[in-house]
């Protein structure tokens, strides 16, 4: 298939022009902005029922989803359904699913879904089933991962390896990092390490402490091009041959490629069997469940990581085919353009009460900011309302002594995500810290909802002027999601509910979520001024404060 025309899916160039849109104005204008929640239960015995949503997986493991605490009713929630049919989100997603071209401005389709097809039903880009490839990408990580683990692969010195070292930026990078956190607890006797940064402080302090003779390489660039990801290699391989008389032909036995340029690959001294392709319909920031996942299944397992695929399938199959009214991540990106574009919330933050979750902020940031930061529409005309909100969190109990005060009492409305797991992979203590966790997820969302108002205040003994110090406002919004345990299946779906959404609220401000031009401007500043300061002379080319600071670094370096 052609690039796809941007109104092939969608009939309008604004959200706003939708009626649904104006409707939910209207809404938000009568009772919106003053409907209490805690009315709200004491009006609907069935709220929490109502609203409230269990996603099953493929293994029979359940995640509940509680959205009866955010700042809805009935008559909100038919108007946001009504907005989701109006823009047609289902067309967009089952355009997606079909392989069609919906990134129109790189003219590719966006299939990463299809990276996790492991039911091997057939999935095709531009007329050709492209499962076969991915099946065969897939078994060829196996492949080499059950080596490794084994101790079959061995370095040059015919020892084992006990280190893995992925080399990325980006994609590349969060996405691994965030899972291998996050699966610690499925993890063997390799330890993985990630070198992102092109400060060299990150790689140097990486290669510290590593034996030359059992560290493996994974150079993750689709290009083998990426500055950042090409320079950090380098200096591995540099470092590599260093440690190890500096003959090269011992490169093949500790790095591998996570690439399709198969030139450049070899160039580097790469042996071209260990080179992990991906298509160009692969997006970076979705790119974990691809051959940038090696990492992952070296430290988790083939079988670990084929869970995780297939925890984020079992959404896939609930997202196309459950209901609107049902479809839980389809309701997720609802709630958040309810709060972003009539309640003028400009954040959003994710707390995992889990401390092996403790990078899936960072990871979702991307997903988010970097989908969703757009300012022109699929219709090319820039956009008259909000558009992707800024993500933050941190591991709740110590965001709790941090930046919590602001949520409970700052000026700004912040919608929150509370991610628990009741079983922990540690039950210490007769399960005591897990119980203490579970009692502050459960709290803070109700403190957020309930609140404190004056007379309770008085009634506790505060007096005068402390009273409205002591005064939480309430209503403010969370939703909770329960799990049962994170493993590599619960894993796979979180990330899969987030990543859609992630799409219902790019479809619905009719953008496109799967280019990112906002990247490109500073990386092609950042070539001209990297010659520049390989020139001696006082550079007077950019504005003052740019050449003012040129300047000065290279006076100081």
């Amino acid at each position: 298939m052609s690039a796809a025309n941007p109104n092939t899916f969608s009939n309008f160039s604004l959200a706003t022009d939708l009626p649904a849109w104006s409707k939910l104005q209207s809404i938000y204008d009568a009772q919106g902005k003053t409907l209490s929640v805690k009315e709200e239960f004491a009006k609907d015995a069935n709220r929490f029922n109502k609203y409230s949503k269990t996603f099953e997986n493929y293994d029979g493991s359940k995640i509940m989803f509680d959205f009866s605490k955010n700042l809805v009713n009935d008559e909100v929630m038919n108007a946001l359904i009504e907005l989701a049919k109006e823009a047609n989100v289902t067309g967009l997603r089952d355009a997606m699913f079909a392989g069609d071209h919906i990134n129109f401005t790189e003219d590719r389709a966006v299939y990463h879904v299809a990276l996790r097809n492991r039911a091997n039903k057939p999935m095709k880009v531009d007329g050709v089933n492209v499962a076969p490839e991915v099946d065969a990408v897939l078994q060829h990580m196996k492949e080499f991962s059950d080596e490794v683990r084994s101790g079959k692969w061995t370095g040059y010195t015919g020892k084992k390896i006990t280190d893995v070292v992925n080399i990325g930026i980006g994609g590349s990078d969060l996405g691994p990092v965030m899972v291998t956190e996050a699966l610690k607890h499925y993890s063997g006797d390799i330890d993985v390490h990630f070198v992102s940064n092109i400060d060299g402080t990150h790689i140097a302090e990486t290669l510290k402490n590593l034996n030359a003779e059992t560290t493996l390489f994974l150079i993750a660039s689709k290009t083998f091009t990426t500055a950042e990801t090409i320079t950090n290699a380098n200096s591995a391989k540099t470092w590599f041959l260093q440690k190890t008389g500096n003959n090269p032909a011992h490169i093949a036995k500790h790095f591998a490629a996570l690439s399709t340029n198969e030139t450049e690959v070899a160039k580097f001294g790469i042996d071209t069997k260990n080179m992990f392709g991906f298509e160009n319909w692969v997006g970076g920031r979705y790119s974990v469940w691809s051959a940038i996942g090696l990492s992952v299944a070296i430290y988790i397992g083939y079988e670990n990581f084929d869970a995780f695929l297939k925890g984020a399938e079992a959404v896939d199959k609930h997202f196309t085919e459950t209901p609107l009214e049902d479809n839980i991540p389809l309701l997720g990106g609802l709630l958040s353009v309810w709060y972003n574009n009539f309640h003028g919330a400009e954040t959003h933050l994710v707390a995992p009460f889990d401390q092996y979750l403790h990078r899936f902020p960072a990871y979702l940031q991307q997903l988010s900011m970097e989908s969703n930061g757009k300012s022109v529409t699929r219709g090319n005309v820039f956009a008259s309302y909000s558009t992707g909100s800024i993500l933050f969190g941190e591991p709740a109990t110590n965001a709790q002594h941090s930046f919590f005060q602001l949520v409970h009492q700052g000026t700004k409305l912040i919608p929150s995500d509370f991610i628990l797991a009741a079983q922990s992979h540690n039950p210490i203590e007769n399960k005591l810290h897990q119980k203490m966790l579970a009692s502050n997820f459960f709290a803070q969302a109700e403190a957020l909802m309930v609140g404190k108002d004056e007379a309770q205040v008085k009634s506790e003994g505060a007096t005068g002027g402390l009273v409205p110090h002591k005064v939480f406002s309430g209503n403010r919004p969370t939703t909770s999601i329960l799990a049962q345990k994170i493993t590599p299946a619960t894993l796979g779906a979180l990330i899969a509910y987030y990543e859609f959404v992630t799409f219902t609220e790019g479809a619905i401000w009719n953008i496109n979520s799967f280019d990112q031009w906002g990247v490109e401007l500073g990386k092609v500043l950042a070539k001209v001024i990297g010659n520049e300061l390989n020139d001696s002379s006082n550079i007077a080319t950019h504005d003052a404060s740019t050449n003012g600071l040129i300047n000065q670094f290279k006076s100081w370096m």
